[in-house]
């Protein structure tokens, strides 16, 4: 008779819940934001805000990339689609309203630490859409929030996922205009 397989991905005095357990930082210390060392990806939306010739951005106010050049985008919540996550997201962290998200790419970001452990795992849900209504002002997690010309990305430091997206989501609008 078969032995059934032991669950060797939990200690034997862990506790023994359904719910993941965060993966310590490898040097033993609590991790200061419950999304490092996770032990499951969390899931993200992002938004190509698209408005004339110009991508609405933001600086992120936190980690991972806190400070740099970013699409507003951010977690979603129980209960909560991945189009109505994208909606408020750019409400909450640019006050700008956009018109119905259409999908662009899942892209899988995981950060890893020196030692090549993940330190941060998203899987991010990536969507574009056409400006509807408002001006861009930084709030939520956002130090800032501007939109930005489509031909001065290259100067910003954006990741290059970043600059993909931007530029499947401006030929998906139909624009004859290449992005730089």
């Amino acid at each position: 008779m078969q032995q059934p397989m032991q669950d060797r991905s939990r200690h034997a005095d862990a506790p023994q819940t359904d719910t993941p357990q965060p993966v310590p930082p490898p040097d033993g210390r609590a991790a200061a934001d419950p999304r490092e060392y996770p032990r499951r990806p969390f899931v993200g939306v992002g938004v190509v805000v698209l408005h004339g010739e110009s991508v609405l951005l933001i600086r992120r106010g936190n980690p991972p990339r806190a400070g740099e050049w970013s699409l507003p985008g951010g977690a979603q919540h129980v209960g909560e689609t991945v189009r109505e996550t994208a909606v408020r997201e750019v409400r909450e962290e640019t006050g700008v309203e956009i018109i119905e998200p259409h999908f662009l790419e899942v892209i899988d970001a995981i950060i890893r630490d020196d030692e090549g452990v993940p330190r941060y795992h998203y899987t991010l849900i990536d969507f574009w859409a056409r400006w509807r209504s408002g001006e861009p002002y930084a709030a939520d997690d956002a130090q800032h929030a501007e939109w930005v010309p489509l031909s001065e990305l290259e100067n910003l430091g954006l990741w290059s996922k970043t600059v993909e997206v931007i530029r499947a989501a401006h030929e998906r609008r139909g624009s004859s205009t290449p992005i730089p």
